[in-house]
């Protein structure tokens, strides 16, 4: 892998044997970082958040794990 810093951006090349997924993974957790670089989200919401969304998918898809 190759990092380049240009005046105004990065540029990362990676071998052509690398597996794509895993950098579609990169770019996706470095796209994630960009979009929430301005926020600031205090850790309890978060909390509040992700329990409220389990407590919807497992209303969602408890039946498939129902014997």
């Amino acid at each position: 892998m190759v990092i380049e810093r240009t005046a105004d951006e990065f540029v990362i090349r990676f071998p052509f044997i690398t597996n794509t997924e895993q950098i579609q993974d990169v770019i996706d957790y470095l796209r994630y970082k960009e979009l929430t670089a301005n926020y600031s989200v205090a850790q309890s919401e978060v909390d509040n958040l992700s329990r409220e969304i389990n407590r919807n998918w497992w209303k969602q898809n408890a039946p498939k794990f129902e014997k």
